[in-house]
């Protein structure tokens, strides 16, 4: 009986054999990353930021957080130099630079908020500072366990910064050049730093289901590796040779 020739089939790529590179190209074409549901705090928020791809947004946002970190130092240092200055019953002698006409000098319990507001932004500040280094490094090796520092830090600052920002604007006299300025600029920092915020979350987000991926392609080899180990000594051990057996290889009549 003629039988016809069954042509080979085409399997289906496996997901694994594609991670060679980490890139959101690979999670978007991979099955098993669409069959499992993703709460929604972990799907990717931005794919592109503005003019630069997410890689590129994400380190000029760890450049201006670091210099954001540096501004923030030195304003708030300032601040409280000018504050203590212009304390209501104080005497100064000689001549000055600036004058403190812009300076809060009302309400006592609003100076020392403002005190505070200035000497947590100076805390703040560091921290974003060294986390910010932390940042640059992380992106430049990909690994994303380091990026969780930041991500918690800036967002906590920038929160903090947006609470200071509107407090500052109500206290503050608008029409003093130095409180304008400073109104301005915050504003524009912080529309940056929730932006950017989103960015390097985004990234995070994905470098975590590349890794996760990976896990698991890893895993499948290991599993495959040890399943053939396994087959293999099984066949090998259920037709035992020695040195002095002979297998004949006459056919037999």
């Amino acid at each position: 009986m003629h039988y016809g020739k069954k042509s080979p089939s085409m399997g289906t790529p496996s997901v694994y054999s594609h991670v060679t590179t980490r890139s959101s190209a690979n999670l978007r074409s991979s099955r098993s990353a669409r069959s499992v549901k993703i709460p929604w705090y972990q799907k990717t928020k931005l794919t592109h930021a503005f003019i630069f791809d997410i890689q590129r947004g994400a380190m000029f946002t760890a450049i201006f957080s670091l210099c954001l970190a540096f501004f923030t130092v030195c304003t708030a240092i300032f601040d409280i130099y000018c504050l203590s200055q212009a304390a209501p019953g104080s005497t100064h002698y000689g001549y000055y630079i600036i004058s403190y006409e812009f300076v809060y000098v009302g309400n006592q319990h609003v100076r020392n908020a403002l005190i505070v507001f200035a000497l947590f932004s100076m805390l703040g500040g560091i921290v974003v500072f060294v986390t910010s280094l932390m940042l640059i490094t992380a992106l430049r090796k990909e690994y994303e366990k380091k990026i969780v520092p930041w991500l918690y830090s800036f967002a906590i600052f920038t929160l903090f910064r947006l609470f200071a920002f509107i407090f500052f604007s109500i206290v503050n006299d608008m029409i003093f050049a130095y409180n304008i300025i400073m109104c301005l600029l915050w504003i524009i920092f912080i529309c940056i730093s929730a932006y950017g915020w989103l960015v390097i979350y985004s990234l995070y987000l994905e470098l975590s289901d590349l890794t996760r991926l990976e896990d698991l392609a890893h895993l499948r080899i290991g599993t495959m590796q040890s399943l053939n180990a396994s087959t293999t000594h099984s066949i090998a051990g259920s037709r035992p040779t020695t040195p002095h057996s002979v297998v004949s290889t006459l056919p037999v009549k």
